[in-house]
């Protein structure tokens, strides 16, 4: 259980880094991106998305009495294209 709990950490330091960087980079370009900036910008949302995926994904599994340690990274393509 204690992995379980340093995965998470781990999870959430990433999310946490991940946003830490968006912000900055919004921040730095005063909301004026280059073409460069907007990709790298796209791509943050993807792996903040895929981050917030898992963690529900473990969340949930352990909710249910059931190892959060067997879940994965879904796709970028698999977590953006759900049906809301």
């Amino acid at each position: 259980m204690n992995d379980s709990r340093s995965q998470e950490s781990s999870i959430l330091g990433r999310i946490d880094a991940l946003v830490t960087e968006e912000r900055d980079l919004r921040e730095q370009s005063e909301h004026r991106l280059t073409p460069e900036e907007r990709r790298r910008m796209r791509l943050l949302e993807s792996e903040l998305d895929q981050c917030w995926d898992l963690l529900r994904q473990r969340r949930a599994r352990e909710e249910f009495g059931d190892d959060p340690d067997m879940v994965h990274p879904r796709s970028v393509d698999e977590v953006e294209n759900y049906r809301q």
